[in-house]
């Protein structure tokens, strides 16, 4: 099967399960109106960008290859990201937060296909190409900035989710989707949005994922640098907005100091941000990410880590002190006094690694109805299992052939013949396994002699716990594509006659056969049947002026006229300013 995208030195290492979310950006969907708009949004950009952004985005723009006269080509964008180490993929709209946090982890800016329509050109509710290449990819020339997003991705793909999570993403997506497409119903619009409202009124306890997609939002997507006096931006949901970028500047805006407390801080996608956080320069961010990490499961491990698991309800991995890694959906554990764990368990398929790499002979296949182990110290024995030397094996009978009973200081009980062990290369003892196997918590029997072999993970503490497998080849497909796609815009016969308009204003402009006349009749055609439309008057008020044409006055009164209408007058506005000023 044909990829959809170049590989290259930075694609060539996403794992097999993130390439589902790309997409082919089919270039040829996007409208003659839609390159305007890009052009528009990209001329104000650098205009008011170059006095506000931090330093590092114009310079960006060059490096990355963005073209303020057109929509980028992903293939273009990645021959030239591949110079700094990065890489680029099309993506339909939001994706699952785990999945773009992993995409970030191996240098790949994932980038919404979809071009914003010219009635959300200040601000558009779903990502788009304008935010996602405009926004993110000029930053990361910074390399400072850009290791940060990396180790972001990094430490984020592992953030642990709720269920509330995946349901609120799915919410967004679909109210982004309607919002931005001018052909949903407006019910249907209420709906969604009233369904956002409320899962996000009743999140609860903020998960891991949660919190670090807060950290996420007021940084890489809402960010300012510098100081609260003079603030910079370089958030990519600010450098891509020709609105927000503009109000965020204003005493209304609320600047507060960046700190690790902003996990805290929810965010509505849907409406211009009410406060934004300051860093005072992007060492202090990669700072603040990894106070973060400190306090998530796969640093802090223990109980928690396990209930974290438990309630996503998803793939998890937790790592036991020996180094050994259990992956699958943990279902149950069993706790003892001071909070410690005595057995945990999980349900379906599981895999058993060390070092993020399957131990041969325990992937899927070998464990499909879940596992489940001890966890501690014997009874009566200082010396912890994980320590004990071959020798110490063989005194306290844990040697192959013997049918043992071991009691943990917990309560659990195993009794059974031992069949073998797994070692790590340094020769630590990751696992033992047995025959004829009985094991029990008091009452409660938790595995049978006649379900097979049992394996007993060795370790005396959870040590960390994690989003996902260890081993990203153990599970064929577990992350999930949404089932609501974005929907391609119909347009109708009289809109199609306005985009071949637009083309030809631009085949005008791009040719060095400049014509007067062809221009007078494509401003009478504009004029007569598409007199609610803003930005083609402009572009060609603009090719007017450039050339001297005498009709500029009369394209220019119309221009003002058409400001009337309050819903544009802004934006011609701007857009005849910067005409002039240039």
């Amino acid at each position: 099967m044909k990829s959809l995208y170049e590989l290259n030195n930075v694609t060539s290492k996403l794992p097999i399960h993130l390439h589902k979310f790309i997409v082919n950006q089919q270039y040829s969907n996007y409208t003659p109106q839609n390159q305007a708009v890009w052009r528009y949004v990209m001329r104000m950009n650098v205009d008011y960008l170059s006095k506000v952004a931090h330093k590092s985005y114009l310079k960006g723009l060059d490096i990355t290859g963005i073209s303020i006269e057109e929509i980028p080509k992903m293939n273009g964008m990645n021959r030239i990201l591949k110079e700094i180490g990065w890489a680029a993929v099309s993506v339909d709209g939001f994706i699952p937060p785990n999945a773009f946090m992993e995409f970030q982890a191996y240098n790949v800016l994932v980038i919404a296909a979809d071009m914003r329509t010219i009635n959300h050109i200040e601000y558009t509710p779903a990502p788009d190409i304008i935010h996602e290449a405009a926004g993110h990819a000029p930053i990361i020339s910074n390399p400072e900035y850009a290791e940060y997003l990396r180790r972001f991705g990094e430490i984020g793909s592992k953030a642990i989710s709720s269920t509330k999570d995946y349901e609120i993403y799915e919410a967004i997506r679909l109210l982004s989707i309607l919002k931005e497409n001018p052909n949903s119903l407006q019910n249907e619009v209420l709906a969604a949005q009233k369904n956002v409202e409320f899962l996000q009124e009743n999140m609860g306890e903020l998960s891991e994922m949660a919190q670090i997609r807060n950290l996420h939002w007021w940084t890489v997507e809402y960010g300012l640098i510098g100081t609260i006096d003079s603030p910079r931006i370089y958030g990519a949901g600010l450098l891509s907005s020709i609105g927000e970028s503009n109000w965020c500047m204003k005493n209304e805006v609320k600047k507060l100091p960046y700190s690790i407390d902003t996990a805290c801080v929810n965010f509505d996608i849907t409406k211009p941000q009410p406060q934004l956080f300051i860093t005072p320069d992007f060492a202090y961010l990669s700072l603040v990410l990894e106070e973060f990490a400190n306090t998530m499961a796969i640093r802090t491990g223990g109980l928690n880590s396990l209930q974290k698991l438990i309630n996503s309800k998803n793939l998890g991995t937790i790592e036991l002190s020996t180094g050994i890694q259990i992956s699958g959906i943990f279902t149950n554990v069993i706790k003892y006094k001071n909070n410690k764990v005595a057995y945990f368990q999980t349900t379906g398929l599981t895999a058993l690694c060390s070092k993020d790499k399957e131990l041969i002979g325990h992937g899927i296949d070998c464990h499909k109805n879940g596992f489940g182990s001890p966890i501690g110290k014997l009874k009566g024995i200082n010396l912890q299992i994980e320590d004990m030397s071959p020798k110490d094996l063989k005194a306290y009978g844990i040697y192959e052939g013997e049918f043992i009973k071991l009691e943990f200081e917990s309560g659990v009980k195993i009794q059974g013949k031992v069949i073998t062990g797994t070692r790590d290369l340094k020769g630590k003892i990751l696992l033992i396994s047995f025959t004829d196997c009985k094991v029990t918590y008091y009452d409660q029997v938790l595995f049978k002699p006649e379900w097979g072999i049992y394996d007993m993970a060795i370790g005396k503490e959870v040590v960390s716990g994690f989003s996902g497998s260890a081993d990203v080849r153990s599970f064929n497909d577990q992350s999930k594509v949404s089932k609501v796609k974005t929907q391609k815009i119909k347009y109708s016969k009289e809109e199609e006659g306005l985009y071949k308009l637009y083309d030809q204003v631009k085949e005008i402009r791009n040719s060095n056969l400049l014509n007067e006349k062809s221009l007078i009749n494509i401003y009478k055609i504009l004029k007569n049947q598409y007199s609610s439309d803003w930005l083609l008057p402009l572009e060609i008020y603009e090719l007017a002026i450039r050339n001297d044409y005498a009709f500029s006055d009369q394209v220019h009164e119309y221009l003002i006229n058409l400001q009337d209408n309050k819903s544009f007058k802004k934006l011609i506005q701007n857009g005849l300013k910067l005409i002039q000023n240039h």
